[in-house]
């Protein structure tokens, strides 16, 4: 069975004390579960001391992007040395506030805010395989948006994004790698997937690695959904047969609403 992997994405919130603060009323509201593995990923400047706030919690600490080179003149990115170094275990790739949509309408994002920040299929790739090289915990992102969904294309873009992030990768390393179906209409505007067919998408990940990989590596493999995930949803979400968790932007800001969220995973 897998482990279900409830991940807090805090985005461009908290300063280092108020990310801290948080840290300390979560402590007293999440009674540890080992079945369900938690994390938080803070912004790049809170990771230290959200790291120090973590210790003995059994709450996993995670950043939110990396770049896939070990050092170098590269301004402003961050490598995965640096994030092992305060001791960061996860790391998501392919958000799609990171991901580049170039030549898409702003209108087509359903009124989510879309950074646009340049990510492509071939720097997700790269990113995850240098994560699992140093021994980070992958979390890939992937999702279409909502021109893409009416257009009847939802599974193949899935498909192309989850095929293009795996190239290269060996199949032993398959398992250790988390995905979210990220569906970009459902971030950060309150909607959210009907879980029948948050289930079905994370379904069309798990058959693609299935292709790639092999039965084996699909049945392992863990597959969390994101966008508008709430201590409301959160109950019928994480009761479906391909959905490992989830990746929760908003909620997770409030200490009872991941406590609530983490707990709604089925025991």
């Amino acid at each position: 069975m897998r482990r279900p992997i409830i991940a807090g994405n805090w985005k461009m919130n908290k300063t280092c004390g108020e990310a801290v603060a948080l840290i300390e009323e979560l402590k007293h509201l999440i009674v540890e579960r080992k079945d369900v593995e938690t994390l938080v990923c803070p912004a790049y400047t809170a990771l230290y001391s959200v790291g120090e706030a973590l210790a003995g919690t059994g709450i996993g600490l995670g950043a939110q992007d990396v770049f896939w080179k070990d050092k170098g003149a590269y301004t402003g990115q961050i490598s995965p040395p640096m994030l092992l170094d305060v001791g960061v275990r996860y790391v998501i790739v392919g958000h799609s506030e990171a991901r580049g949509r170039f030549g898409v309408p702003e209108s087509d994002f359903n009124g989510a805010i879309l950074l646009h920040f340049g990510d492509t299929d071939v720097s997700v790739n790269r990113k995850l395989k240098a994560s699992l090289a140093a021994g980070l915990i992958p979390i890939c992102c992937v999702g279409e948006t909502i021109g893409e969904r009416k257009a009847g294309d939802t599974d193949s873009v899935v498909q192309s994004q989850t095929e293009n992030a795996l190239a290269g990768v060996a199949a032993s390393a398959v398992p250790g790698i988390v995905f979210a179906y990220e569906p970009v209409w459902a971030i950060g505007t309150g909607e959210v997937c009907e879980p029948n067919e948050a289930d079905r998408v994370c379904g069309v990940i798990r058959s693609t690695v299935e292709r790639i990989f092999g039965g084996g590596a699909a049945a392992e493999v863990r597959v969390q959904y994101g966008g508008s995930v709430k201590p409301d949803n959160a109950d019928e979400l994480l009761s479906k047969p391909n959905i490992d968790g989830a990746l929760v932007g908003g909620a997770s800001l409030n200490a009872g609403d991941f406590a609530a969220i983490i707990n709604a995973c089925p025991r």
